[in-house]
């Protein structure tokens, strides 16, 4: 059953206000000085850098959910999702994917992963789009720089 108690994907969109991001900093700041980080005061980081609208914010917490990811395996399925989130805030969508992907397998009926495999899917497919009208609008230029070299080295002779 899925997890009710995390928001929807588009809630990645809705950044925190820079005081509630600093207050989820300070307390991780605060227990760095001492010996030990809470799993919890790093995780509650990590989504508030998530939810930023800054890429160096977005990046460090990846690397955070990326480190509990790695260091405690009870924690798994709720990193999967923030950082199948996070890859598609970066637009790493390959990223994105694999660990939506991941979660998907343990609960194929979650509703975040659902939602976040449709964004991620549109994405995709509107950048393919994108990167296609960009490839061939340069063969187009190309083409016409070519013909304007052909007739201008013709008009030489």
């Amino acid at each position: 059953m899925p997890n009710t108690t995390l928001p929807d994907a588009a809630d990645a969109e809705s950044p925190l206000k820079p005081a509630e991001l600093q207050v989820l900093r300070a307390q991780y700041e605060k227990e760095s000085e001492g010996a030990y980080i809470s799993l919890q005061t790093k995780f509650n980081l990590a989504w508030g850098l998530i939810k930023s609208s800054s890429r160096p914010d977005q990046q460090e917490g990846v690397t955070l959910l990326s480190e509990i990811f790695r260091a405690s395996p009870d924690r798994r399925r709720e990193c999967l999702y923030y950082l199948a989130l996070g890859n598609y805030k970066l637009g790493n969508y390959g990223e994105a994917r694999r660990y939506n992907d991941s979660l998907l397998e343990m609960e194929e009926g979650n509703l975040q992963a659902l939602s976040l495999r449709g964004l991620v899917e549109e994405r995709v497919a509107r950048e393919g789009v994108l990167g296609v009208a960009i490839v061939g609008g340069l063969a187009a230029a190309a083409a016409v720089g070519v013909g304007f070299l052909v007739r201008g080295s013709q008009r030489n002779r």
